[in-house]
C-alpha cells in the first residue's frame, strides 16, 4: 500500500500535468505509471526527476538495454521492488532475452556474495586499483 496518494490527471496541478503530458509524448504512451502518480504530490521534485531521467537515460556512449539493466541492478541491489519490475519490463521491451535475465540476476547474486566478503574482511583496496 502506498504511502501517498496517487495523483490522478484530474487532481494533479500545473506542474504535474504537464510532466503527465510529456511523459506521454517521450514514452509514446497513453499509460502513467504508479511512481509517477506518488511523485505527482511533489511536483517540482517529480519535474526535476523526469528530468533527470531524460538526461540520463537518454542517448549516450551506454546503449539503452545497458541502461536498464543497470537500473535492474540497482533496484535489486536496493530492494526496490517496483523499480526492479518496472525496469525489467523496460529492458524487455528494449530487448532483454530470458537468458539475458538469468545472466544478470547471477552477476548481481555473485557481485552481492563478493561485494558482502569484501566487506566482512575489510579488506584493503589494491595500490593498483586506487586512482587517487
Amino acid at each position: 500500500m502506498s504511502t501517498v496518494n496517487l495523483v490522478s490527471d484530474e487532481a494533479a496541478d500545473e506542474t504535474a500535468r504537464d510532466v503527465f503530458e510529456d511523459i506521454r509524448s517521450v514514452r509514446k504512451t497513453d499509460f502513467i505509471n504508479n511512481f509517477w502518480r506518488a511523485a505527482a504530490n511533489d511536483s517540482q521534485e517529480m519535474k526535476a526527476v523526469w528530468e533527470d531521467i531524460k538526461r540520463v537515460m537518454g542517448p549516450g556512449a551506454l546503449d539503452p538495454l545497458t541502461k536498464e539493466m543497470i537500473y535492474i541492478a540497482v533496484s535489486v541491489a536496493n530492494a526496490c521492488t517496483y523499480c526492479a519490475h518496472s525496469h525489467t519490463a523496460s529492458a524487455r521491451a528494449k530487448g532483454m532475452t530470458d537468458e539475458m535475465h538469468a545472466e544478470l540476476m547471477r552477476v548481481i547474486g555473485l557481485a552481492a556474495r563478493t561485494n558482502h566478503l569484501a566487506n566482512a574482511m575489510q579488506v584493503p583496496v589494491d595500490e593498483a586499483f586506487d586512482k587517487s
